[in-house]
């Protein structure tokens, strides 16, 4: 399990364990708050190497047998 606080995802990096469409190293470039703006729901990765750009639920990144923190 990887542990983070969700209020300081923003900027971090992020490698893929099994690459996603080719694309192994992302960094999240946004957080996608609740309606109170209080609880980050979401964030938005960006490929590093064709800045592409997809969404996902911020808690997938925990898993570490999918998600590595830092690029490597």
């Amino acid at each position: 399990m990887n542990p983070f606080n969700p209020n300081k995802l923003l900027l971090s990096k992020w490698t893929a364990v099994e690459p996603i469409e080719k694309k192994k190293h992302f960094i999240i470039t946004e957080l996608i708050r609740d309606e109170e703006d209080v609880h980050v729901v979401e964030c938005v990765l960006e490929a590093v190497i064709n800045q592409q750009r997809f969404t996902m639920d911020f808690n997938v990144l925990k898993n570490d047998e999918c998600w590595l923190q830092g690029w490597r």
